[in-house]
């Protein structure tokens, strides 16, 4: 790999539902990437599918940010299961 070439890792995470993709995204996004962490990550929505793009120009770097954000989505993932689906279509408590 030459200098300055990102490694760059493309997910796409669906969800049963635009709203519970919605509430993923919503929980995952606040949990920005430290900047001596050396990587990137982006999340977008697309109706039920969570995109998400991580970068970074060490494989270590990007492995570690890979790793941290799938135990993240998996505890997402586990308490949209324990709860439910969301009984609003929008969240309203603020």
């Amino acid at each position: 790999m030459t200098d300055g070439e990102n490694i760059n890792i493309n997910l796409r995470i669906p969800f049963p539902t635009k709203r519970e993709a919605e509430v993923a995204f919503n929980v995952l996004r606040v949990d920005s990437e430290p900047k001596r962490s050396f990587i990137g990550k982006t999340l977008e929505l697309s109706n039920n599918i969570l995109v998400v793009r991580i970068f970074g120009e060490h494989a270590k770097h990007v492995r570690v940010g890979l790793t941290s954000f799938f135990d993240s989505l998996i505890l997402c993932c586990e308490t949209l299961d324990q709860f439910g689906p969301p009984v609003s279509e929008q969240y309203t408590h603020y």
